[in-house]
């Protein structure tokens, strides 16, 4: 439990329906854990209802999560840490979501060897509200042939069941594991595990990622054969395919875990970063360095600090060298707008640019444009504000 506690405290993330914060919780579990730990001994113990909470999707619509009270997330994180050494090791090796020292880099490395082998036709399926509408009858079945302790079975039906609270209302549940729990991840697994096996069985080539499954294949026409097989195995665990979404198609040009693959010379397959994943990122580059926030050039720096390093990990594999040069090179114009912005006044650019090196004439044409941000910005201030100058500054590097 202690174990628990640390990694819900490290998870920070919001109050449940009792509205309790983390510290509150804290407070609350020094003078209530003796008969919260007994009523979970005895099988008395109840879970609250989870808070529902809609987040936008990047590609448009709304993703559905349920957030649990700060005490049954240290309950489900305690159960998924001695239950996921047990379960994770029965799981297919094609399986890279939600696992011990799996990383969706190990999916997309995988699928690039398929296609580079010669799989070049990709069983892209993708499942209609794949959380929201789990069979808890099939779910439990599933894992009672995993788990043989009744009253952890028993707890883990009422995690499913507990239903939702919605501006005030509960709603009962009686489909779907609600995403944002410690447990959710694993019982997907859980459930998917019979879709891998079936795949393995038939000597396929797939990796999967959460409810995402690419199986690569060598025509159009074994790929269909595919999908046909796919939808038996989904409707046999009441999943729906959605069919808008699903395609057999080319691998490369594919979107996979926000990577897609390319061709390059030599017929070499190579990774880069699918195009709506390079769109969300420029959105949120424009918005943290919006001209109208009111922020000095420090300021967005700090904010560019603490989210450019981690797109970058994730887009490590990418090798597309390129394509991150000139995003580097729109991020500085950007910056470079901005500055003039906050410098605003011709003279107050005259005098700023001069300290920094320019010349009086690139000084007073910039001045003499001073409201051009953005076309400024791209031409005479290069030689004022190089890269070198935003190297100073701290700003990140993708290439």
């Amino acid at each position: 439990m202690v174990k628990a506690w640390k990694r819900v405290k490290a998870n920070r993330g919001s109050a449940g329906v009792d509205g309790r914060t983390i510290a509150e919780t804290a407070a609350y579990l020094k003078t209530h854990w003796p008969q919260i730990r007994e009523a979970l001994l005895n099988g008395s113990y109840r879970p609250e209802p989870v808070r529902r909470v809609q987040i936008p999707k990047p590609g448009g619509g709304m993703r559905e999560l349920g957030i649990p009270t700060v005490t049954d997330r240290l309950i489900q994180q305690a159960l998924l840490q001695v239950l996921q050494p047990k379960i994770d090791p029965t799981f297919s090796e094609h399986s890279y979501g939600f696992r011990p020292g799996r990383r969706a880099h190990d999916a997309v490395l995988n699928a690039r060897r398929y296609v580079q082998d010669g799989y070049r036709m990709v069983v892209d399926v993708d499942l209609e509200k794949f959380f929201d509408r789990v069979n808890h009858d099939i779910l439990m079945e599933r894992l009672s042939r995993r788990i043989g302790d009744k009253a952890v079975l028993r707890l883990i039906r009422r995690y499913l069941v507990a239903g939702i609270m919605d501006d005030g209302v509960v709603m009962q549940r009686y489909e779907g594991t609600p995403q944002g729990g410690p447990l959710s991840p694993l019982l997907a697994n859980v459930l998917l595990d019979e879709v891998d096996r079936a795949l393995e069985r038939r000597g396929h080539r797939f990796v999967r990622y959460a409810d995402d499954c690419n199986v690569y294949v060598r025509s159009r026409q074994a790929g269909e054969r595919v999908l046909d097989g796919l939808r038996g195995l989904y409707d046999r665990l009441h999943l729906k395919v959605n069919e808008a979404k699903t395609a057999v198609a080319p691998a490369t040009g594919r979107k996979f875990l926000g990577y897609e693959l390319w061709c390059g010379a030599g017929d070499r397959i190579k990774c880069a970063v699918a195009r709506k994943a390079l769109e969300t990122y420029k959105q949120r580059i424009r918005q943290l360095t919006r001209r109208s926030g009111g922020r000095s050039l420090p300021e967005v720096v700090e904010r560019l600090r603490t989210y450019m390093p981690g797109w970058k990990a994730y887009f490590q594999l990418a090798q597309t060298p390129q394509v991150f040069r000139e995003l580097d090179k729109w991020l500085r114009h950007r910056l470079r707008a901005l500055q003039l912005k906050h410098w605003r006044r011709g003279k107050t650019i005259r005098r700023e640019l001069m300290a920094l090196g320019a010349s009086t004439t690139d000084a007073e044409r910039v001045a003499g444009n001073s409201r051009c941000w953005w076309r400024n910005s791209y031409m005479l201030l290069n030689r004022a504000m190089p890269i070198a100058y935003f190297d100073r500054l701290g700003v990140p590097r993708l290439s």
